[in-house]
C-alpha cells in the first residue's frame, strides 16, 4: 500500500514541469534577444504619445462600475456552459426532469435583478454626467 502523500505527485510534477518551462523561456529569451539600450528605449513609453500632464488623474465611478457588470456577465457565462453541457445528464442525478432549467432560471432572475438595477441607476447611460451615482 502506497503512503497518502503518493497521490499528489502527478500535480507536484505537472507545477514542477510549469515552474520550469515558464523559467526556462525567461531564462531562453535572455540569452536570445539583443540587448542594445538606448535614450529612446529606456524613456518612458504610453501608446506612442509622449506623456504629458498628471498620471493619477480621477475616474468616473462609471468606469469602475461597467467592469464590475463585465465581470458579473464574464461568470455567468462560465456558470451557464457547464450547465448546458450537463443539462441532460442532470435529469438522471435528481431524479425530477425541471430541476436543472429551474436552477438555471433561478439564476438567471438573480442576474437579471442586477441588470435592471444598473439599467435604473442609469450606468448604461453615457449620454450625460450624473453625479448621484
Amino acid at each position: 500500500m502506497t503512503p497518502y502523500y503518493w497521490q499528489y505527485l502527478p500535480l507536484f510534477l505537472q507545477i514542477l514541469a510549469v515552474i520550469a518551462l515558464g523559467g526556462g523561456m525567461v531564462v531562453a529569451s535572455y540569452f536570445v534577444g539583443r540587448h542594445r539600450n538606448t535614450a529612446t528605449k529606456l524613456a518612458a513609453y504610453e501608446c506612442g504619445i509622449v506623456a504629458t500632464g498628471d498620471a493619477r488623474g480621477r475616474f468616473s465611478v462609471r468606469f469602475y462600475l461597467v467592469a464590475v457588470l463585465f465581470i458579473l456577465f464574464d461568470v455567468e457565462a462560465v456558470f451557464m456552459m457547464p450547465w448546458a453541457v450537463i443539462y441532460r445528464k442532470l435529469y438522471g442525478i435528481t431524479g425530477s426532469r425541471l430541476f436543472g432549467f429551474w436552477e438555471m432560471l433561478v439564476y438567471l432572475g438573480f442576474v437579471a435583478v442586477g441588470l435592471y438595477y444598473i439599467v435604473r441607476k442609469g450606468v448604461l447611460d453615457w449620454s450625460q454626467d450624473k453625479a448621484d451615482l
